[in-house]
């Protein structure tokens, strides 16, 4: 497998476990997070790793416009939900000020390359062939509202253009797996709601959420959608994005920040369709309608 590929068969793993779990209602809820680099908030700042986001240009549009670890030009998905849920984002995992109070709020253990243990990924899979309902681990561990991502448009990300297309058209195996992967997802979840007798294990359409803006990019204000804002060679989807590739200037209008991840700007579209879509992006219900249906129950 060459070295451009590898990472987004990573993604495909991660994407699989990506989850957002606010437990039962209290007062307080906690947000954790689990997933790969579209997740993950500086937890690969902490390991010996080639999968970093640490130094500029990521960041550019952050807040205090300081790479972060965050595969972004400024927040990724869990920081924007965080904003829905009028929370402070939830530290990574491994980060030392993950103490105290700063408990309460959540913790991320997303990694880019899902690398936090070394082999994360082989176990999952292995995992996932032994018992087809690993997310019920977290049922046991007390999460009462999870959010499951299906898997998006992986054919169609800059670094597989670059790679495959003569004319921007996506990866077809790759768009063949996630079409294959993505309704047995939905099936799988649906058997463990049944199972537990209450919808606690929701599911995003992803491919569908992305496809949106990638099939009608001016309606939600893109003029990109093929090639990265920031990297080097065809459709900027060859290598890294470091401070010596190309760096678009309005990160607004392109969908891509780099080779796989979105731009705050997408991921703004996507985490909109996780709080308000309808039953076609989120399945049964979006996260807005769940936690009014925790706030009934306080």
């Amino acid at each position: 497998m060459d070295a451009a590929r590898a990472p987004l068969l990573a993604s495909v793993l991660c994407l699989l476990a990506a989850a957002a779990a606010l437990p039962a209602a209290s007062a307080a809820r906690a947000f954790f997070v689990f997933g790969d680099s579209l997740v993950d908030n500086g937890n690969n700042n902490y390991l010996l790793t080639t999968a970093r986001a640490d130094a500029p240009p990521y960041g550019i549009d952050f807040p205090t416009h300081r790479a972060t670890g965050r595969f972004s030009n400024g927040l990724n998905i869990p920081d924007i939900i965080s904003e829905h849920l009028g929370a402070e984002p939830a530290l990574p995992y491994l980060s030392p000020e993950l103490r105290g109070e700063k408990l309460l709020v959540g913790a991320n253990f997303a990694s880019a390359g899902v690398g936090i243990l070394n082999d994360t990924g082989i176990q999952f899979v292995r995992e996932h062939r032994q018992d087809r309902r690993p997310a019920a681990r977290l049922y046991e561990l007390g999460a009462r509202q999870v959010v499951v991502t299906g898997t998006g448009p992986l054919g169609c990300v800059p670094a597989e253009l670059a790679l495959h297309s003569q004319s921007g058209e996506c990866a077809a195996d790759l768009m063949r797996a996630v079409n294959l992967f993505n309704p047995q997802l939905v099936d799988m979840v649906r058997g463990l709601n049944r199972a537990l007798g209450a919808d606690v294990f929701v599911t995003a359409n992803t491919l569908r959420i992305n496809f949106d803006y990638l099939n009608n990019p001016q309606k939600y204000g893109f003029t990109n959608v093929q090639v990265a804002c920031c990297g080097q060679g065809p459709y900027n989807g060859i290598g890294l994005c470091t401070a010596a590739s190309n760096v678009c200037a309005n990160r607004d209008v392109f969908a891509f920040w780099d080779a796989f991840h979105p731009t705050e700007r997408a991921n703004r579209i996507i985490v909109g369709q996780f709080m308000h879509g309808d039953t076609d992006y989120m399945h049964p219900v979006n996260l807005s309608t769940m936690l009014a249906m925790d706030r009934e129950r306080l």
